[in-house]
């Protein structure tokens, strides 16, 4: 499931960084399917960053990482 979550951050993450933002993959925990996340650059401290922490970043996981169920950022 790690490999699979890193990949789909890479491709979140080019998203992300064409407005300015990044993103890292901090912890996953298989068990419950909760991945944090570390949002960077425009993101981080963005007033719109719980909308794409939703939105964006966790929908893309759960549809493209099977087990995914949600995203918690660990500077929010």
């Amino acid at each position: 499931m790690r490999d699979q979550v890193v990949e789909a951050l890479s491709g979140i993450a080019e998203g992300l960084r064409m407005d300015g933002g990044d993103i890292e993959l901090v912890d996953l925990d298989e068990a419950t399917g909760t991945v944090r996340v570390r949002l960077k650059g425009a993101c981080q401290g963005c007033p719109h960053a719980a909308m794409t922490l939703r939105n964006y970043v966790e929908r893309q996981l759960c549809a493209l990482v099977e087990g995914v169920q949600s995203v918690e950022d660990v500077d929010a």
